[in-house]
């Protein structure tokens, strides 16, 4: 390999099924900056002579089964890599390596940024040397044999942001030194023999995102600086030790929490009201330790709980009637406690596999097959007593309800007809989530999960898991790009407030630092499994592939979502939003709906009438896409409704003739989608519908198969003037949407309207 490509700077063939032993001669390749050969089959021992690469960058040759021929020689490889003096980035993890921890990993590059070499069977201590690597940023050696204590040196890294030690053999104290990493965002210390308090310096990890103490054999009271570390939004772990007293009040400070595990400890007394106070945790475990009293009525507040565990306490009271509301609580665990009174049966309490109350022997009720005790009927006076509250409860009611009504009709009568209310898209947030998560949901960012690329950067599909598996859509910024980063706070400023069924939902956002010290954002949504428009209107490879064309009713729901979002937009948010560059890749799918997304350089307009004309943002040199830009945008009018009504009428007409503007066929510069469209109109109608539509229409109603948008409908004729009254309807919206003057143009209000009679008159 080296000795016939002596210019090869790149190698890169991760995520393949490549197999055998890494060529011998590739450290030849004498100006090979990056070697990846990642996730592949590759076995036996690295070439000792790797060192010769001395512009090496990256050497990534993470899960393979690299093993080499014993503790002697499996390692023998890494002292040579002291001469690459350029080297960022050396993983090994996921591999079968044994031997020694080499004392050479300290005489790597100072510039070394992702030091990986977890998940072998790696002996020994870490050497003193380590303190030499001073610019590294993640250092990842969990899942070996490794033993002694964490040393001293280690807080010499001043620029460390991760640091992986789980799943080992350490011992001791953690060293007041580590406090110094001030920059680390997660710490994974789970699964060793560590031991002592945790310090109270522990405060200065002020951009800690995750925390793992848990199987070890720390003791004494939970310092409450732990629970005071402002940025402590992913996992709190420090179940299986031995930390003893009361839980501290100041639990209720993790306010951003979204995993709380404090199980199989010693914890005494009540558990605190404060926890409820922690509104977005979705795991929290405390089972297994002496709490005692009744169970905080306060954690009905968590909204967001998915796991709930307090078993093998010394609980008592009855079981707050809240829980039944937590709509998310999807595991509840109260068993062996001292819990009495009725079980109630809504909520989680209607499914036995998801709740345990095994040894509360005072519970009855509940569902059938929880098999407890019936409840006790009350005693007669009992029942007169409830009557009577019974009769003053419907007594108010009543009067409630009048009262009500009468502010209703005031409030109608004064105002008019009122404004239609639009319903709002119920989205699950998820928390905070930082660059390791997102790296782990999507495979490292791997090509397989690329799904898409935008103006500003790149989407990736991926997988979250919190209290259970989530698909997601990762859209990541290209910050080298101009205008990325305004880009990105456009985006979070629109999305922060508006909610609505057609706007794609957006979950979290991550603005953070990669593995290699490099500024990383990225906006996380809801996964929309059936892709952008774009796709369905432009990938179809012949026409007898009818199941991948979207039908006729499809194409106007779409038009009506959009339509319906727009309209939000314009006239129901202060401040109004101007999208800017509305186009079928902009709006996406899911199994319901059409959803418009990307607000990357959409415009906050206030409708107040003290905002002066200067103060209004300019859209001078506007980068909406080519096709869809209204002219008036090029002779530098400011960005306005009546702009993304323009871009509406250009989709609407490239929905139905699956024109895109930019085709061949309007090369010529007297030619334009508008002119195609016009020009057709009346007679000419039918020949510019997308043939592949009228293919599906002629075959099955124009329903396709693979898209579920409300397709409960049907034409109500097939006849060809049918057809042609139906489609000169909609492309004469679509005309006077795009009309040049934007005076002449509808607004989206009346264009919903319109659309909805067409869907009224042709579908039943």
């Amino acid at each position: 390999m080296g000795d016939t490509m002596p210019n090869l700077k790149v190698f890169y063939i991760s995520g393949n099924k490549f197999h055998g032993a890494i060529p011998v001669s590739f450290p030849n390749a004498s100006n090979l900056r990056y070697f990846e050969v990642a996730e592949n089959y590759f076995v036996g021992k690295v070439p000792v002579n790797v060192g010769k690469l001395k512009h090496l960058v990256n050497f990534n040759l993470e899960a393979n089964f690299l093993d080499g021929n014993g503790p002697l020689e499996d390692l023998a490889f890494i002292p040579s890599l002291a001469n690459c003096s350029n080297l960022q980035i050396f993983s090994i993890t996921r591999n079968r390596l044994e031997g020694k921890l080499p004392n050479a990993i300290g005489n790597f590059s100072s510039q070394l940024t992702y030091l990986g070499m977890g998940e072998n069977g790696l002996l020994g201590t870490i050497p003193m040397g380590i303190k030499n690597l001073i610019g590294l940023i993640a250092l990842m050696l969990g899942n070996n044999l490794l033993s002694g204590g964490i040393p001293s040196e280690i807080g010499d890294l001043k620029n460390l942001q991760g640091l992986g030690l789980n799943y080992n053999g350490f011992v001791g104290e953690i060293p007041s030194t580590l406090f110094n990493l001030t920059s680390l965002t997660f710490l994974y210390l789970e699964h060793n023999n560590f031991d002592g308090n945790i310090p109270s310096n522990v405060g200065n990890f002020w951009n800690l995102n995750e925390l793992y103490l848990s199987h070890n054999k720390f003791n004494g009271t939970i310092t409450q600086q732990v629970f005071a570390l402002p940025s402590l939004s992913m996992v709190l772990a420090l179940s299986d030790n031995s930390f003893i007293g009361p839980l501290s009040p100041d639990v209720g400070k993790l306010k951003t929490l979204s995993v709380l595990d404090i199980s199989k400890n010693k914890l005494l007394g009540k558990i605190p009201e404060s926890l409820g106070d922690c509104l977005t945790i979705q795991y929290l475990d405390l089972h297994a330790n002496h709490l005692e009293g009744k169970i905080p009525h306060s954690l009905i507040s968590l909204r967001n709980i998915r796991y709930l565990d307090l078993s093998n306490n010394k609980l008592c009271g009855e079981i707050p009637k809240g829980f039944q509301k937590l709509l998310s609580l999807k595991h509840l665990n109260l068993s062996f406690n001292d819990l009495e009174g009725e079980v109630p049966t809504v909520g989680v309490f209607t499914k036995a596999n998801s709740i345990s109350l095994l040894g509360n022997k005072k519970l009855c009720g509940g569902i059938p097959e929880l098999k407890l005790p019936p409840c006790p009927m009350k005693t007669r006076k009992h029942r007169k007593h409830l009557k009577l509250l019974e009769e003053i409860f419907i007594c108010v009611s009543i009067a409630l309800v009048l009262a009500s009504f009468l502010a209703f009709l005031t409030l109608y009568l004064r105002k008019g007809k009122e404004r239609e209310s639009t319903k709002l898209f119920k989205v699950e947030k998820l928390s905070k989530v930082s660059y390791s998560d997102l790296h782990r949901a999507t495979g490292g960012f791997h090509e397989k999960n690329l799904i898409g690329s935008g103006s500003f950067g790149s989407v990736y599909k991926g997988r979250f898991e919190q209290g259970g598996e989530q698909i997601i859509a990762i859209k990541v910024l290209d910050l080298l790009k101009s205008g990325a980063s305004k880009s990105f706070l456009a985006e979070c400023k629109v999305l922060k407030n508006i909610r609505h069924r057609n706007l794609v939902p957006i979950l979290t956002c991550c603005s953070s630092i990669d593995f290699v010290g490099n500024a990383f954002k990225a906006l996380v949504y809801e996964f929309m499994e059936n892709g952008d428009l774009d796709m369905w209107l432009h990938t179809h490879s012949n026409i007898d592939a009818r199941t991948n064309v979207l039908s006729v009713l499809q194409r106007l729901n779409i038009a009506i979502d959009v339509a319906s979002a727009l309209h939000y937009l314009h006239n129901d948010c202060e401040p109004m939003v101007i999208h800017c560059d509305l186009k079928p890749s902009n709006i996406l799918l899911d199994k319901l709906a059409a959803h418009v997304g990307d607000f990357g350089i959409s415009r906050l307009y206030s409708r107040t009438i003290e905002d002066s004309f200067e103060d209004q943002p300019s859209t001078f040199g506007l980068k909406g896409s080519i096709g869809y830009v209204p002219p008036e945008y090029g002779t530098g009018a400011k960005a306005s409704a009546l702009g993304d009504v323009y871009s509406y009428g250009i989709l609407l007409l490239e929905m139905f003739t699956a024109k895109r503007p930019t085709d061949d066929l309007f090369n010529n510069e007297n030619t334009s989608l508008y002119e195609y469209v016009e020009m057709a109109l009346p007679e000419q109608v039918m020949k510019i519908v997308d043939p592949f539509l009228l293919a599906c229409l002629e075959n099955s109603h124009g329903i396709a198969q693979d898209v579920e948008l409300d397709n409960h409908s049907n034409l109500v004729k097939i006849e060809e003037s049918t057809m042609h009254s139906f489609f000169l309807s909609i492309f004469k919206i679509g005309l006077s949407c795009a009309s040049i003057s934007p005076t002449n143009r509808l607004h989206m209000k009346d264009v919903t309207g319109e659309l909805e009679k067409i869907k009224k008159a042709f579908f039943v």
